[in-house]
């Protein structure tokens, strides 16, 4: 979330993973960590099972997690700011807060403390179907905590409140004085393998490298000094707005580096229109995938294993990565494809090797500046790190914020943006499963993929009975912007009026039916809630 930059390191975990085994209480919410961070989930495993820590679970599905949880909070869909507020207005009213923190780190308190009033454990059980002692023992359990963390994804993130969720995520941790302390902070789990280091090195349209803004003159000096070239002094476009702008015709070009919109965007239906509206399509990628399929012009690139370089993974750790074996064909390393183009377009770009980037990378990121690959050798380094002779920083504000003081928000719940009525009864949710990764342009073309091969649709046994439903029957699912039609998985994972499809399977996309309203300040699809129709077929 790169609103969050100034306060919580943009969206990065403030604690590393191997804290988790500190904390005395973990919270997990809108992650099946299992399924979607299966090392990390061990560390919670562990900590639960061999370090005494309590998990609390806050999740819609019975996923694997809520066996091993103290507390299983199930919340109707889209109801999170409701019951983080109901948690913050119990430790509140029974004075279980860090006073002295709040005191001292904090702004904000009295306008949160008068938010939150409303947010009875009784009121909260209306909007969200979680018991109201349920509200208060979480509540209790964790404001009692030496040490408590927080864990979420993108379960939390994935809603038209996304930053509203994430702010009041970070308000329950100050709180009680969770962030900078060992054992605690708040700590997303990022989506895939370098999602941290592209946001690092500035793959949002707001920032450069290191979350430094591009409306910030001194800064945009800086960088046009150590590239040579002006720069422009707006943000950018989101992934969303660019795909809005070339479905109304007014952005004529699209260049997709290592990501497949026809799968992983919400309503595809709509993707689909907007790239037959391009004049070019460029898709740089390792296979041909369903959107390289569309492209007017595929390059072909290297996979991880055949790259040299740095990943930053989801604890803020720079690390080495090294070429394991030789690439395939006319694939090229992505910074060698985008030098080549650069150069051919009038402004050069000319590096020896990805440990020139990397040396170029220090000299303008200040959280990098002490990321050298001789000091990375062996072992990764957390950002932010500022010369050669700093450790690197595991923990993020431990005695003061980025930004000075952490301010609370005080922030209402609001509704998701579509909810079910008389001709779409059901809610539908998506997300990820164990034996696939992302939109399968790699995982199917493996062993994995035999295990768990096509789509399926997971749905309560009450509805299924219902419905006249049976198990692996063929249903189709339809929304008001498409229908898919997968197999029937009858399962108590699900409660009554939600199901869940894996949004992996091109055949069968769950994104044909996902909701493409947008969080207004992240601009993020609400992939995690629509309503749909079921029928047999």
């Amino acid at each position: 979330m790169a609103g969050l930059a100034a306060a919580f390191g943009s969206g990065a975990m403030t604690n590393t993973i191997a804290d988790l085994e500190k904390s005395e209480v973990i919270l997990v919410t809108g992650s099946n960590t299992t399924e979607n961070h299966p090392v990390i989930s061990s560390y919670i495993k562990r900590a639960v099972s061999f370090k005494g820590a309590k998990l609390i679970v806050v999740d819609p599905r019975k996923i694997p997690l809520t066996k091993f949880a103290s507390i299983w909070m199930r919340q109707r869909l889209g109801t999170d700011v409701a019951w983080i507020n109901g948690m913050i207005h119990v430790i509140i009213k029974e004075n279980l807060y860090d006073k002295e923190y709040v005191e001292t780190r904090t702004t904000g308190f009295e306008e949160l403390k008068k938010t939150v009033e409303k947010y009875t454990p009784e009121y909260v059980e209306k909007i969200t179907g979680i018991p109201e002692n349920q509200i208060i023992e979480a509540a209790r359990l964790y404001a009692n905590a030496k040490a408590a963390s927080i864990v979420y994804a993108m379960g939390i993130t994935q809603h038209i409140t996304g930053t509203d969720n994430v702010k009041s995520l970070a308000n329950l941790a100050m709180l009680c004085g969770n962030v900078g302390i060992e054992g605690g902070g708040v700590n997303p789990l990022r989506g895939q393998n370098n999602v941290q280091g592209a946001c690092d090195m500035g793959g949002l349209p707001n920032v450069y490298s290191g979350y430094q803004r591009v409306d910030n003159p001194e800064i945009r000096e800086k960088m046009e000094k150590a590239w040579g070239a002006p720069l422009p002094d707006k943000p950018g476009l989101t992934v969303t707005e660019m795909m809005q702008l070339a479905h109304e015709g007014r952005i004529k070009a699209l260049y997709i580096m290592g990501e497949n919109p026809m799968v992983s965007d919400p309503d595809i239906n709509h993707v689909k229109d907007a790239f037959e509206n391009l004049d070019l399509l460029v898709v740089q990628d390792i296979f041909m995938t369903e959107t390289a399929q569309l492209a007017d012009v595929v390059l072909p690139s290297l996979s991880f294993a055949e790259k040299e370089g740095t990943f930053t993974n989801t604890e803020r750790r720079i690390q080495r990565v090294r070429r394991a074996v030789s690439p395939p064909g006319e694939a090229k390393e992505d910074w060698k494809i985008l030098c080549e183009i650069s150069t051919r377009m009038g402004y050069t770009m000319n590096y020896g090797s990805a440990k020139d980037i990397m040396r170029e990378i220090a000299s303008v990121t200040p959280s990098y500046s002490g990321i050298t690959y001789e000091r990375i050798e062996q072992e990764g380094i957390h950002w932010p790190c500022p010369s050669q002779d700093h450790p690197g920083t595991p923990i993020l504000h431990v005695e003061k914020f980025a930004r000075g003081k952490g301010v609370f928000h005080a922030i209402e719940y609001i509704p998701p943006a579509e909810l079910p009525d008389d001709d779409y009864p059901f809610f539908l949710t998506t997300g990820r499963i164990l034996y696939q990764y992302h939109t399968r342009s790699m995982t199917m073309r493996t062993r994995l993929n035999a295990i768990s091969s096509e789509c399926f649709v997971e749905i309560s046994r009450e509805d299924a009975k219902s419905l006249g439903i049976k198990e692996d029957d063929i249903i189709k699912v339809a929304s008001k912007r498409g229908e898919i039609k997968a197999k029937a998985l009858i399962t108590d994972t699900v409660e009554q009026g939600t199901i869940f499809i894996p949004f992996h399977y091109a055949d069968a996309a769950a994104n044909v039916l996902t909701n493409t309203a947008l969080d207004p300040v992240a601009k993020i699809p609400e992939y995690k809630v629509c309503a749909v129709r079921i029928e047999k077929v």
